[in-house]
């Protein structure tokens, strides 16, 4: 192992920087530095972005079209920077999903990214699968894009898809209570039974290896084993894969396993620096489910400091 690997960069967990931040993270580029604070111990580094130091840089977006716009990505790569793509691709729904593009918008984003820098360089995330009902109405899911999303993938050649089930955050459900009081109607949402999931995930794999297309489960650790048990074609989830990236661009990337995540529940990702903020790059998307900080969260904080005053 090179005693010397270079830093991913991801771009980022905590925020869409490609579909709102954009911006900013140039600015950031050119400067070959980042003021990242640590949003569990509140302290501040700098973080080194200089393409001499860098092996990669991971974006996260559900909406790459104002990235493709300002020309970032030709400009990135002109600098030399080596480039991967997590795609969120779910549902034209915008119950879950309001703030976004349409779906062929995204689709046509994808297309553009593929152009660029080689579909092996684009993981497609259908996450989260979510399971929900509008009061006593009868349950929905997200799941009816499902298969055009992974012939549209197929079509341009992408290999890897990564899923998850949704999971419960008390932020979501004080943005229901929120909606609700505006009229909203009454939406909670629900969580299918093991054996339910499997069948799902099963049914997943089987149709996206008709297509050529892996399935990938991020964090969840019980539903992996037990397909791999019954033979279910399925990986563990790396939406940072330093082994991808050591394939795709060569070099030395870091390929630790990043212990910083959720690696108890099945993350496998690989070791990076995300200069993402929850605080200071709020997402304007306002997805219901979101563990980010929505514009909606701030919005509601807002009126409820206006309230105490």
């Amino acid at each position: 192992m090179d005693p010397n690997p270079r830093t991913i960069l991801s771009a980022s967990r905590r925020t869409d920087i490609p579909g709102a931040n954009g911006a900013w993270f140039m600015d950031g580029i050119r400067r070959g530095e980042f003021s990242v604070t640590n949003p569990f111990n509140r302290k501040t580094r700098q973080v080194d972005a200089r393409v001499e130091t860098l092996h990669a840089i991971v974006f996260w977006s559900k909406n790459y079209g104002p990235f493709l716009e300002m020309g970032a990505v030709d400009e990135l790569m002109d600098m030399g920077h080596h480039l991967f793509f997590n795609f969120t691709l779910n549902t034209p729904d915008t119950l879950l999903e309001p703030g976004l593009p349409p779906l062929e918008d995204r689709l046509a984003q994808a297309k553009a990214l593929t152009r660029l820098t080689g579909p092996r360089a684009l993981a497609w995330r259908f996450d989260p699968i979510c399971f929900y009902r509008h009061g006593d109405g009868p349950r929905q899911h997200n799941l009816g894009a499902f298969l055009p999303l992974a012939d549209a993938m197929a079509e341009l050649g992408v290999d890897t898809c990564i899923t998850s089930f949704y999971d419960a955050y008390a932020k979501v459900d004080r943005r229901i209570g929120y909606l609700n009081k505006q009229g909203n109607p009454a939406l909670r949402f629900e969580s299918p039974s093991t054996t339910e999931k499997e069948e799902i995930l099963q049914r997943m794999a089987d149709q996206l290896a008709d297509r050529g297309i892996n399935l990938h489960l991020c964090c969840e650790r019980t539903l992996l084993d037990r397909l791999i048990l019954k033979g279910i074609a399925v990986a563990p989830g790396n939406c940072i894969n330093g082994h991808r990236l050591r394939e795709l661009y060569g070099g030395t990337p870091d390929i630790k396993k990043d212990r910083g995540q959720r690696a108890a529940q099945g993350c496998s990702c690989t070791q990076s620096v995300d200069i993402g903020s929850y605080e200071a790059h709020p997402c304007p998307h306002n997805c219901l489910f979101c563990y980010a900080h929505t514009g909606l969260d701030v919005r509601m904080k807002q009126e409820g400091k206006q309230r105490k005053t």
